[in-house]
């Protein structure tokens, strides 16, 4: 016990030493970008409740234990996204060589549709060079692509984890979940036979059952590897699923949508900055924890947006930057101080779940879930900064068992030694 004392005295001194490292880095800062991403994360979730494909529900259930431990209840607002509907209303329309922005914008613009290979830039402009020989001149080049790193550059390797999911919106006979809830981490393994092969690998690297009900008869169901190095094979994911459905007597009748999601987290940002400028998983705005990332996105675009009306150079006196100077300024609109050291904490986080097995992931999130919801919502939601973070940190350790804490000590103390590191890397850029 006095090991364990000494040990966690030794955590905590960490945990200072990275929150006064924040407190001097943002003392002299306020925090504009961050306010008005939450501003207009909260807008986006009210109009994207209109295009979801359920009706939001009441309470969301985690399972952390076995068949006979309760769940954990949560009071928050969940709804699934009908993805065929959101393209649909958010991507502006191609017709005749032109594209129609539906009445939000009073301007077309030209279309053309092609692989970019590569840009070519100059002092001012730039040129995208597509696979049909066509050049396309362009002042500001924005790349999201996704996971593609075809355009934004890198310069330390790329070594993230991946977050694997199978789901699929399905009409079953029946399922044994009700259909006001929705079961947000089900981490339960009784439905793998004991002493299987695929029970081990569960225990190794464990996945847990996303289910939401629409109806008795219809539901999306998925099983998600939270975060491995290297991620987990599909037919790894599926073989689990079908198990877990077998043992809670879910019978499908009709699949009406399946999906299969390979989502790397973490890993090195961009080269900040640089001439193209990127947005979404290209310009490592996945939550490293948690894989989330549509609705930060979302809210961030009109940020870059405004920042590139902002510092374009339209030729006469009213631009201010063009060029290197002008992505810098949209880079740094996207990348401020507070976001990337908000990101190294969750890459501390992404750290330790990439080390612990079943039971460890297990007590992990039991003491999670148990914290007050601020923190909880605030970490999910990437609504706290790092000032926040470390008090959250400091709480999840309380809040942990003894077991949990050896494990966080033994498994996280390298990941926080290099955090830390990194932040002071990053205070003194």
């Amino acid at each position: 016990m006095q090991r364990l004392n000494c040990v966690s005295l030794l955590l905590l001194l960490f945990f200072v030493v990275a929150a006064l490292i924040s407190f001097v880095a943002t003392a002299h800062r306020e925090l504009p970008m961050a306010r008005k991403v939450d501003e207009i994360g909260d807008h986006l979730q009210a109009k994207l409740d209109n295009q979801a494909s359920s009706v939001s529900v009441s309470r969301a259930t985690a399972k952390v234990g076995d068949d006979h431990q309760e769940a954990v209840m949560r009071k928050c607002k969940n709804g699934r996204n009908n993805c065929k509907n959101f393209r649909t209303r958010k991507l502006p329309t191609a017709a005749d060589g032109k594209i129609h922005f539906d009445g939000h914008m009073p301007f077309t613009a030209d279309y053309h549709s092609a692989k970019v290979v590569k840009a070519v830039h100059n002092e001012a402009s730039s040129l995208l060079i597509c696979d049909d020989g066509v050049a396309v001149p362009a002042t500001v080049v924005l790349d999201a692509t996704g996971f593609s790193r075809c355009l934004v550059q890198y310069d330390k390797p790329y070594n993230p984890g991946y977050q694997v999911a199978y789901g699929i919106l399905a009409e079953v006979d029946g399922h044994p979940f009700d259909i006001d809830k929705m079961l947000f981490m089900d981490w339960r393994d009784s439905h793998l036979p004991e002493g299987s092969e695929i029970k081990e690998r569960n225990r190794r690297i464990p996945t847990f059952l996303y289910a939401m009900p629409f109806s008795p008869t219809r539901i999306f169901l998925e099983e998600t590897s939270l975060v491995a190095r290297p991620g987990l094979a599909m037919d790894d994911i599926q073989e689990r699923m079908a198990a877990r459905l077998r043992h809670l007597g879910i019978r499908v009748r009709a699949v009406e949508e399946d999906e299969r999601c390979v989502i790397p987290m973490g890993g090195p940002l961009p080269v900040l900055p640089q001439r193209v400028v990127g947005i979404g998983g290209t310009a490592g705005m996945v939550h490293p924890s948690t894989g989330y990332m549509v609705a930060r996105t979302l809210a961030t675009a009109p940020i870059v947006a405004d920042a590139i009306v902002r510092f374009l150079d339209t030729g006469g006196n009213s631009g201010v930057f063009a060029g290197d100077a002008l992505s810098a300024e949209v880079w740094r609109e996207l990348w401020p101080a507070e976001r990337r050291r908000q990101r190294e904490f969750f890459c501390f986080g992404m750290d330790i779940l990439l080390k612990l097995d079943l039971d460890g992931t297990r007590r992990f999130f039991d003491a999670f879930f148990d914290l007050e919801p601020r923190y909880w919502h605030g970490f999910l939601s990437s609504r706290l900064f790092l000032p926040e973070l470390v008090m959250f940190g400091l709480s999840l350790f309380a809040n942990a068992s003894n077991t949990s804490r050896l494990e966080i000590m033994a498994k996280g103390t390298a990941p926080l030694a290099k955090m830390i590191a990194n932040l002071i890397q990053d205070r003194d850029r």
